[in-house]
This record gives C-alpha cells, structure tokens and sequence, in this order.
C-alpha cells in the first residue's frame, strides 16, 4: 500500500475542503461586518432596533434590521453561522498535521535556525497554537479588554513575540505556516469559545421569557471585529509558503510582520469605506510597506558569481541528482513523496534547464532542499547558482 500516494490525495481534498469552507466563512464575516456598518436608523422608529438597511442582489431586493439586543419574540427559525468557521478550522488543521507534523523534520526544523528532534518541534508547535488563544483570550477578559485602544496595543505586542518566537525555532516556511495556523486557531476559537457560547445564552434568556444580557452581544461583536483584521494577514500567511524570498529572508520575522500589518491596513480602508469615512492613506500606507519589502528583500548578488567558473551539465546533473531528484523525479525516492512537487523534475538534462530559473530563486534564498535535508554544500549552491547565470548552457 502506497502510504505517500494516498497522503497527496488527502493533502488535495483536505486543501480542497480547507479553500471552500475558508471561503464561506470570510464571506460570511465580511458580509456582516459591511452590514453593522452600513446600517441606519430604522424608519418605523422602533426602539428596539439599532439600525436597517435595504439592498439588491440577485434580482431581489432585501431588508435586513439588526436589534439594540435581541427582537420581543424568538422567531420559529434562526440562522446560525458557525461550520464555516468549524470547519475552516479543522480541514486547516488537518492539513497542518498532516504536513508539518508528519513531516516535522523536512518542513518545521531548520537545522540552521535550532537543531531539535522532530517531537519536539511538534510539541513546541502545538504549545504556540495553545498559548496563544490563552494568552489572547486573557488579555480580552481583563480591564484591557474594556479599552480597545490598549487591547489592540496587546494584541500586536502578542504577534510580535510570536512571529520572532516561531521564526526562531521554525524553519521559515513552517514558522509563517505556525504563525498562520495559530492566529486562525485565535478566530475559530472566538467563534466557538465566546460568539456562539454568548449567542446560545442569549436565544436561552428569551426561551425563558427574559431579556438577554447585552453584554453576550458586546463581546460577541469585539471578538468579531478582531477577526474581521486578521482575515488578510492570515490569508497571506497561508499562501507564503510558495514565495520564499519572503520565509527565506534573515529578518523574516519583520517581513511577516509587515505583511500583516499591510494586511489589516487594507481592512481598515474598506471597514471606514463602508462607514462612510473612506481613507486613502490606509492602502497607501500599505503599498508603501509593500513595495519597500520588494526592495528590501532584492536577493544580495553573490560574490564573483558572474566570472565563477561555470560548471559543466554533466556536473549540474550530479549536484541536482544527489540533492534535488530525490523529490523533484518521475519516481521519487525521498521518504513521504509520492509525487514531484509542483510537477517539476529534474530527473534529466532538457528538465533541469526547463526549470533553471525556478531553481535559481530556490537556492538563493536557501529554501530549497526544505531544511537542506540532503545537505547540499554551500559550494555545491554557488556553483549551480553560477551555472544559472551563465544562461543555463547545455554543456
């Protein structure tokens, strides 16, 4: 039985699943949040109700109401929207098991960041995700939580620890993966751990004829907010691991945070759009973080590359075989992999000079073997580095 085949069809589906629920559950956030705040004053001036809105989608016109607290009766049937974050979770968990836990010692350890046995890099890994919905959810329950000014301070002094924490003892790849995987376990649990728990106290206060306490509503809607702001930062963080020269970087815990930062940037601009109060130099703030990484992150060139003595195919091929077709072949032979990643093989001469280039942004940011599993030399880099730029020649 072909354990490594099977575990790239559950990386797909599980992927799969991961894309679709993700997708249903930001739709969902971005959606109310837009609503909360677009709402205005209701026109029959009910009292009870905080605000209205009227809107056409799909040929049909809608008119929703959100309540001060809760309506004078419990209608028959309520919505709840909770799976979508559910399921978010656990098909993105799932995944980060089944490939950083599973395979600890090729994408979550870096030998030249710490040198640690795999179990522990998955112990450290499963206290990060922990620690940080505890640390989080400590700092909303204390007087913090009633200023959100000194809350948001908290909440950044909390990424930053984290992100220099996780790039200190992860490789990276998989230290932006944790960071992603732990800030995702922050949202699911406000979901799971304070809006539904809050919401089900609420609909139970009016089943008994009571009025709910509105202080469920207050810290439902905070924690809502919160992960209206990490939505983009966490998107990024789930897709960063195909763009090494952002994991790859020395300071590459100051790159994520700055991505993030961009990110919730980003957020804002649309969240006072939708007041009302567009700001132009949110996203202008944001691009110029951006385009300053781009700079910032320019591979340094290497030393006498362009006059290093350019190697011959039949020496490339040797290199590459020894440290790069152990994935990249029609038939793998590196423990775990079924399947050359990306479709790209290096199993002959016409393949690697096909994917030079891609190579070449592989090994100058380093992140390519994944952890230098083969433990390819720093010689043996220069020289398919100066092979590379020498136009890839085929001999």
């Amino acid at each position: 039985m072909d354990l490594a085949y099977f575990a790239e069809w559950a990386n797909l589906l599980i992927r799969w699943l991961h894309l679709i629920t993700g997708i249903a559950w930001i739709g969902t956030s971005f959606y109310f949040i837009g609503l909360d705040n677009q709402l205005e004053p209701p026109r029959d001036g009910n009292p009870r109700v905080k605000g209205e809105q009227w809107s056409i989608h799909g040929g049909g016109f809608y008119h929703k109401q959100k309540y001060l607290v809760a309506p004078e009766r419990l209608p028959e049937k309520l919505h709840w929207f909770k799976w979508e974050a559910y399921w978010t979770w656990i098909s993105g968990f799932s995944l980060f098991v089944l490939i950083y836990w599973a395979n600890a010692s090729t994408y979550l350890v870096d030998p030249a960041v710490l040198d640690m046995p795999a179990w522990a890099a998955v112990l450290a890994s499963a206290a990060l995700l922990v620690g940080g919905w505890v640390v989080y959810d400590l700092l909303c329950r204390s007087k913090l939580g009633e200023d959100e000014g000194k809350l948001s301070i908290a909440m950044v002094v909390l990424l930053v620890v984290a992100a220099f924490v996780a790039c200190h003892l992860f490789s990276g790849r998989g230290a932006f993966l944790q960071v992603g995987a732990m800030t995702g376990t922050i949202m699911v649990a406000n979901v799971a751990m304070v809006i539904i728990p809050g919401q089900r106290k609420m609909v139970e206060a009016m089943r008994a004829g009571q009025e709910p306490d509105p202080k469920y509503g207050r810290w439902g809607k905070q924690r809502s907010v919160h992960n209206t702001y990490l939505t983009l930062p966490v998107l990024f963080l789930m897709i960063s691991t195909h763009y090494p020269m952002t994991f790859g970087s020395a300071w590459n815990w100051v790159v994520l945070l700055a991505i993030a930062l961009a990110g919730a940037l980003v957020r804002q601009y649309f969240v006072l759009r939708q007041l009302g109060r567009a700001n132009l130099a949110y996203p202008a703030v944001a691009a110029v973080v951006v385009v300053a990484l781009v700079f910032a992150l320019r591979p340094a060139p290497r030393a006498g590359l362009a006059s290093a003595e350019v190697p011959a195919m039949a020496e490339v091929q040797a290199i590459t075989a020894a440290r790069c077709a152990t994935c990249h072949a029609a038939n793998p032979t590196f423990e775990g992999i079924a399947a050359a990643p990306k479709g790209v093989h290096l199993d002959n001469p016409q393949q690697i000079r096909r994917w030079a280039q891609s190579m070449r942004q592989q090994l100058e940011n380093e992140a390519m073997p994944p952890g230098n599993v083969t433990e390819m030399t720093p010689e043996e880099r220069a020289r398919l580095l100066a092979w590379v730029a020498a136009g890839a020649p085929a001999r």
